[in-house]
């Protein structure tokens, strides 16, 4: 399946225009390497996915073709997840 498919399949990135936009922009990477929107997810793959100021990794369990909102979540597990510092409050 197609990376931007599965992000919004999967629930993980609301519209599937925005899952392009963000993986041409090199902010996904599949297993460490750069991952554009046609490059194809496999069960066992580990997604870093860099938006906004959060950094996600996901390990994919489950590709599906569609999925109810509920059933989404087992997709995939998360392994971890980091946020960004905001440093505009250091500097009030």
């Amino acid at each position: 399946m197609r990376l931007d498919k599965y992000l919004k399949v999967a629930r993980l990135i609301k519209r599937r225009s925005v899952a392009k936009d963000i993986s041409d922009q090199g902010r996904i990477d599949i297993n460490g390497k750069t991952a554009k929107s046609s490059s194809d997810v496999k069960t066992g793959d580990e997604l870093t996915i860099r938006f906004g100021n959060k950094t996600t990794t996901i390990e994919i369990e489950r590709i599906v073709e569609t999925t109810k909102k509920d059933e989404a979540e087992h997709m995939y597990r998360i392994v971890s997840e980091t946020y960004a510092q905001d440093f505009s409050a250091d500097n009030q």
